[in-house]
């Protein structure tokens, strides 16, 4: 497993700084502009975004891939310095996938299923968009610190390579 050390432990890094600008993304820029859209352009931009994100590059490439390289980072490290950083980073970025398939997906395939557009409000409404934001800053922040401490854990392995 020692050639997978160093691999893994850039991958885990370089993937969660990804997935960690995707929820930063749409913590500063795409909520708060979607915010100040009238309902019926909310709820078909918001769908139209959700139904692009899904795709091979953000889920194998992020979100998906920042757990499974971060996992085999941990299982290469064991015993090694930068191991506690690196738990401590996969601790943190699976509170950030618990987040997302409970709060944010429902939302999100709810908000999807939408059809009638009649009734744009209530499907706004019912989307529970403040909500929504508030978890995905929890997981900006989550995901954050566990980007920082795979960061951190890069200095420690070069210390103690």
């Amino acid at each position: 497993m020692d050639f997978l050390r160093t691999p893994s432990l850039l991958g885990a890094t370089l993937t969660m700084g990804l997935v960690t600008g995707a929820f930063a993304l749409y913590a500063h820029a795409i909520m708060p502009g979607l915010k100040t859209t009238d309902d019926r352009t909310f709820v078909l931009a918001f769908q139209s975004i959700d139904r692009a994100i899904i795709n091979p590059w953000f889920m194998l490439g992020g979100f998906g891939g920042a757990l499974v390289l971060t996992a085999i980072a941990a299982l290469t490290q064991l015993g090694k310095d930068p191991l506690p950083y690196i738990a401590a980073a996969l601790v943190l970025y699976v509170i950030a996938v618990v987040i997302t398939i409970a709060v944010n997906v429902p939302l999100n395939d709810a908000i999807k299923a939408a059809t009638n557009l009649d009734d744009a409000a209530a499907i706004r409404e019912r989307f529970h968009e403040a909500r929504w934001a508030a978890w995905n800053l929890v997981r900006v922040v989550v995901s954050t610190a566990a980007f920082g401490l795979l960061a951190y854990s890069l200095i420690v392995y070069g210390r103690s390579a």
